[in-house]
């Protein structure tokens, strides 16, 4: 096994990274996101299904684990996947016929669990959802109680296997617009399944849009039309409704490509504004409706130079210096831009990040630790974090904390530290980004395991 390989066999990873500068071009991983939502949408349109998806994650793997518990063929091809969807009962009208009871293993993946619970609610078919690490104390709420109201029967939430019985009915669903767009998503990927219209009404403001946008973006891909209005209710607040009407379920487009993953290829151009020369990444789409494109706009404004192009982006270092910057609509964010925060001149102020409290870890807690173990100055606040930045940071030893985004952005900031960087349970990037420390050495980055 090479040296630069990690080995995978179910222990820990612990990984040392030496200080040095990035610099270099690697191609952008597959998005996770949009893979989740093609994978699902595949899996229940009639025909094959071809995805053009370069890369997968454990996270990938998960949705895909669970859609072939219910009855889908998925196989690894040479540039993706081929979906065989969940067989039909008949041949006219391919109402789909999914195993009954399926356990649905969704490891630690919460899109994988947010978005299976209500699609396996609208099958009406029966299921158990499992998973481990930190999934079953991931909230819920309030989508399960609005599962329940629409005809679901659920086992209690907070613990696992969680049951599902019953079958959702069509209508007006409501959630508020400050909780994870994930809710929504799910109930926009079960709609097609009730063969009826569905209405999903969220409060303003709604907090993480893109990632909503980027799942009526999917099923229109698949035949299903999405429309999306501001409304007024009685109550006074303004609130956004999609409303999905597809009474022949969904339509299979034969092949689709999945994106670069930008949020991703974040902690590259994190380490392009950290470095001498610069990163750039390619396999982007500049156009997607991914909302952690906005990387690009807020490493500009902590004074990176960002050079945009039809294939991807390059980062190159500037007079960095700190910035307020709002990630309400893209949350994962934080991590990379805490990094490069914590080498800015001046104070960084993180608002709109509250619901990172409930991701892999406490992540508003994780990357404080993080930063403070590497001789960085950070602090929590009520929705975010506040980062004065340094110059150079000491290096140290951070605990990943199994979250795939900790471990990324410890290894970027080695970059900028005096001292090597060990990293606690590095293997936990596999969630998202398999080869992330093989990119890392293609781009000069130098690390080994520890004993």
């Amino acid at each position: 096994m090479d040296a630069h390989t990690p080995e995978r066999n179910g222990g820990s990873l612990n990984i040392t990274v030496q200080p040095g500068a990035l610099t270099g071009e690697v191609r952008a991983p597959a998005s996770k996101s949009e893979a989740h939502r093609a994978l699902i949408c595949a899996a229940f349109a009639p025909g094959t299904t071809d995805l053009a998806c370069s890369t997968t994650s454990a996270d990938i793997d998960a949705t895909v684990r669970c859609l072939e518990a219910l009855g889908a063929r998925v196989t690894r091809t040479r540039v993706g996947f081929r979906v065989r969807p969940v067989p039909g009962s008949s041949a006219t009208d391919n109402v789909p016929s999914p195993h009954a009871n399926a356990t649905l293993d969704c490891g630690e993946s919460g899109s994988t669990l947010r978005f299976m619970l209500p699609v396996a609610c609208a099958l009406g078919t029966g299921a158990s959802l499992v998973g481990r690490g930190r999934l079953p104390e991931r909230p819920l709420s309030p989508l399960y109680e609005e599962l329940v109201a629409h005809g679901a029967e659920l086992s209690p939430q907070g613990q696992m296997p969680l049951e599902v019985a019953g079958r959702l009915r069509p209508g007006r669903y409501e959630l508020p617009g400050n909780v994870s767009s994930q809710y929504v998503s799910g109930l926009l990927l079960a709609a097609p399944l009730l063969r009826a219209p569905v209405e999903v009404v969220v409060t303003e403001p709604v907090e993480s849009r893109p990632y909503i946008d980027l799942t009526a973006y999917v099923l229109e891909r698949f035949g299903v039309e999405v429309t999306c209005e501001r409304r007024m209710p009685d109550s006074g607040r303004g609130a956004l409704a999609w409303d999905v009407c597809a009474p022949n379920g969904l339509t299979s487009p034969g092949s689709l490509e999945v994106g670069g993953d930008w949020s991703n290829a974040a902690f590259w151009f994190a380490a392009g504004a950290l470095g001498a020369s610069g990163v750039a990444v390619r396999g982007l789409d500049p156009r997607s409706a991914q909302g952690d494109r906005r990387i690009l706009a807020a490493l500009s404004l902590l004074g990176a130079h960002v050079l945009r192009s039809p294939e991807g982006a390059a980062v190159r270092p500037g007079r960095l210096r700190g910035a307020t910057l709002d990630v309400s609509d893209c949350p994962d964010l934080v991590p990379p831009l805490a990094a490069v925060a914590a080498c800015a001149e001046g104070t960084t102020r993180i608002c709109g990040a509250a619901r990172l409290r409930l991701k892999e870890s406490d992540r508003l807690e994780t990357v404080t630790a993080a930063l403070r173990a590497l001789g960085g100055s950070a602090a929590v606040t009520d929705d975010g974090l506040v980062i004065d930045g340094r110059t150079q940071l000491s290096g140290g030893t951070v605990d990943a904390a199994n979250d795939h985004r900790i471990a990324m952005m410890a290894a970027v900031l080695a970059a900028r530290c005096a001292s090597p960087v060990t990293i606690l349970g590095a293997e936990c990037a596999d969630k998202s980004y398999p080869r992330f420390y093989e990119d890392l050495t293609s781009l000069g980055g130098a690390w080994q395991k520890e004993a």
